[in-house]
């Protein structure tokens, strides 16, 4: 048997290298094994493999394609659970996280478990069932790993396993399909495959030490927010704050709606090969680590945070840029797909890792950037909704390759405005501050 003592003794003992590979590694894991639970259902048309009316639901409901009333119902359920992690996630303690992670993928597993077993469209209840407990698990790994010196290089690995878990969950769902397994099993029968690896990242995710006493003095201290410290941190920075939300709502209805219809998407190219879900987003998570990486080299916390609002502009604007040589016939396909992506993830990864971590570091506020995190994170999926709602009854008429084009534009010119507001409202707050301390001391 493990003894635990020994295994956290021993980080407490290494150098910040050898601490950094190692809650990379199981932060990575752990939710790299959450997507298995999630995403693979959106590797199934449900059209093809299994078409479904939903005219039992009234003449309303009958015109909402089957796929998308199963990605609003789980989007709908990990809203609400982003909601519910405002308050959760920035008052939960070190001692709760992991039996939470566990608690909650478990429940997510057996309302995938329902959607095999209950018949569609009534099916559709257990996505919104999977949703619920699955938006907390961010905020849980990440409470890992935030308010320590090296806390972007550890989110910057952590984010990478969205981006590359959510293309080998759907090339493992698309070679199930192609196996001869129902649509309705596939999602449950993938996360079945994963469990054993998430219990054992866990397990390990937990031996990781409390930030240090360097770390508090580089980063700030980080502690539980009650109603009070949150409300009172939303009217100084209302603003600013309101900027970066409202623009996220764009970013992840642009990441969700690229992210669930993809089939569609490459299908729409004339691509149907289940490796392409993976290896261009494995080149992503490469392009934004590397883009990102240099961040943590910056001391400065003011000056690291205005500089993550400017590369995470310059990949909005990367987005519309890629998207227009694609058009113009300067870009093939998987290139075009690799560089929105990048774009994309460079304006989205720093919201889960990076960009609240420096902002409280900057700022001098006492509290913890998973209250942010969710704020912004139950807002954009509200965002995803909307997308959704529109791509079916306004935006029917467009395939989904031409919409996604569009929407390419509309994303980058909103985020990149957006961003560039941000970042001169967060300039000067921070002067007012220093101002203010100065004239105090």
């Amino acid at each position: 048997m493990i003894k635990v003592a020994r295994i956290q003794n021993w980080i407490e003992k290494q150098g910040p290298v050898a601490f950094s590979i190692y809650a990379i590694f199981f932060a990575f894991m752990t939710y790299f094994c959450m997507y298995a639970f999630r995403k693979p259902f959106s590797a199934a048309t449900f059209k093809e493999e299994a078409p479904v009316s939903l005219h039992w639901f009234g003449p309303l409901l009958e015109a909402v394609d089957y796929k998308i009333m199963l990605i609003i119902a789980q989007v709908i359920g990990y809203m609400l659970s982003k909601f519910f992690g405002i308050k959760y996630i920035s008052e939960v303690t070190g001692s709760a996280r992991a039996t939470s992670i566990l608690a909650l993928i478990l429940f997510a597993q057996l309302a995938l478990l329902g959607f095999a077993i209950i018949p569609p469209p009534y099916n559709i209840l257990f996505l919104f069932l999977n949703g619920i407990p699955l938006g907390m698990v961010w905020g849980l790994v990440f409470g890992f790993l935030e308010g320590r010196r090296v806390s972007e290089a550890l989110g910057a690995g952590l984010s990478a396993s969205y981006i590359v878990a959510s293309g080998i969950v759907k090339t493992a769902g698309r070679m199930l399909l192609e196996a001869g397994i129902s649509p309705f099993w596939m999602p449950f029968l993938t996360g079945l495959l994963f469990l054993p690896l998430l219990g054992v990242s866990v397990f390990f995710l937990n031996q990781l030490p409390p930030p240090t006493a360097e770390d508090i003095a580089l980063r700030t201290e980080r502690r539980p927010m009650n109603g009070e410290e949150r409300l009172r941190f939303l009217k100084l920075y209302f603003p600013g704050l309101f900027l970066l939300t409202f623009l996220y709502m764009f970013l992840t209805a642009y990441r969700d709606f690229r992210d669930n219809f993809a089939v569609e998407i490459y299908q729409g190219l004339g691509i149907t090969d289940p490796a392409v879900f993976t290896y261009p987003e494995a080149l992503i998570s490469c392009i934004v680590l590397l883009m990102l990486g240099f961040l943590m080299r910056i001391k400065d916390n003011e000056r690291a945070l205005i500089t993550i609002m400017v590369l995470m502009a310059a990949g909005s604007l990367l987005i519309g840029l890629g998207t227009l040589a694609f058009q113009a016939g300067l870009l093939g396909p998987v290139y075009w797909m690799i560089l929105v992506g990048a774009g994309l993830y460079i304006g989205y990864v720093p919201y889960g890792c990076m960009l609240f971590d420096r902002m409280i570091a900057a700022i001098g506020f006492v509290g913890t950037a998973g209250f942010m995190i969710y704020v912004t994170d139950s807002f954009g999926y509200l965002g995803s909704v909307f997308l959704l709602l529109y791509k079916n009854f306004g935006g029917g008429q467009l395939s989904w390759l031409d919409f996604f084009e569009g929407f390419s534009y509309a994303t980058a010119i909103v985020c990149s405005v957006c961003f560039a507001l941000s970042a001169v409202y967060f300039h000067f707050a921070i002067v007012r501050k220093n101002r203010t301390a100065r004239a105090a001391g």
